[in-house]
């Protein structure tokens, strides 16, 4: 297994021990002019790299969502078409016309989709993941461009006790904002009532089960310079853990 660090909070690089976390590379790159998408674009691209030159299963930790676009490209560079199983309490399935406040994070889960802004795409060479190949866990504070989209969308939402994994090869991303926010506190943007680490952990052990998560992202969505909530921090340990588990358990 390989972890990646890619220490960002969109495009502010955050010092490295804002992150619970030993990594075998730390990913980063200076990151000048333009708007964002293009100031970032070059940074996922080497995410994308990283992700498809590392040993498999490949676990990415950083500080928000976008980083998935250059994980997905990494898997598609290795010529995997993987199915999404989105952990989040937010949809992030926002446009830059529905969005109201234009967080860049709000909207990633829709470009995986094939929307929104094309420039990471036409950078890294990212191509649309279907919907009826992304699972959307436990997203609970959705604003109404979301919900309304999820009206008409094969995207499946389920709560996080009926997570399972679609068939083929996976990747799973868990925003530790899904926790309830009055068990982390310190989240960017806290969403309570919601499921307990223990949750959040077993899911995701049942997931990596399978033997067929091909990359892992854990967005480290805290404050930074307050330190890693202790509950959060016990999560990520046992998330590493047990994808290294299932890892060791294959290298056998």
């Amino acid at each position: 297994m390989t972890v990646l660090l890619v220490p960002y909070h969109l495009d502010e690089r955050l010092p490295d021990d804002e992150f619970p976390v030993a990594a075998d590379r730390i990913v980063a790159k200076d990151l000048h002019g333009g708007d964002f998408w293009s100031r970032v674009a070059g940074l996922y691209d080497l995410v994308g790299d990283a992700v498809a030159t590392a040993k498999r299963p490949t676990t990415v930790v950083t500080a928000d969502c976008t980083v998935a676009l250059g994980v997905v490209t990494g898997l598609q560079r290795l010529g995997l078409e993987p199915s999404v199983m989105w952990f989040d309490a937010h949809g992030d399935l926002h446009t830059p016309a529905s969005s109201a406040s234009g967080y860049p994070g709000g909207m990633v889960l829709r470009m995986l989709l094939g929307e929104g802004d094309g420039t990471v795409a036409e950078t890294t060479g990212l191509t649309p993941i279907p919907p009826e190949r992304v699972v959307l866990v436990d997203a609970r504070d959705l604003d109404a461009p979301e919900a309304e989209y999820l009206s008409h969308s094969a995207v499946e939402r389920v709560p996080v006790e009926a997570a399972t994994a679609p068939d083929g090869p996976v990747y799973l991303h868990i925003d530790l904002d899904v926790l309830d926010a009055d068990l982390v506190p310190g989240l960017r943007y806290p969403v309570t009532p919601g499921p307990t680490p223990d949750q959040i952990r077993d899911a995701a052990q049942r997931i990596l089960a399978t033997g067929r998560v091909a990359a892992m992202t854990i967005a480290c969505t805290w404050r930074p310079g307050e330190g890693a909530p202790a509950a959060a921090k016990k999560l990520v340990d046992e998330l590493l853990a047990a994808a290294r588990g299932i890892a060791e358990g294959a290298d056998r």
